[in-house]
């Protein structure tokens, strides 16, 4: 019985979150031969002001950054 956590900055829609969870599941059915029903995926989204990368907040580096195309999902860059 597989278990997966994600952990990604807020942000994320829910369409993006089902296509995590669908592609995770489907990597572990071809790969490991695990049935769909058996594999439970746990997303967690992290407020950007508790994650930290390269020495600082990732919350501060995106206030600083210029508004991206994609905005609505938020990546750190490193």
């Amino acid at each position: 019985m597989p278990y997966v956590k994600i952990e990604v900055i807020e942000g994320v829609t829910r369409e993006q979150k089902a296509g995590l969870v669908a592609d995770v599941t489907q990597s572990l059915v071809t790969r490991l031969g695990k049935k769909p029903e058996t594999v439970f995926v746990v997303i967690h989204e992290v407020p950007a002001e508790n994650w930290g990368a390269g020495g600082g907040l990732v919350a501060d580096r995106m206030a600083a950054a210029p508004p991206r195309e994609d905005a609505n999902v938020a990546v750190p860059s490193a």
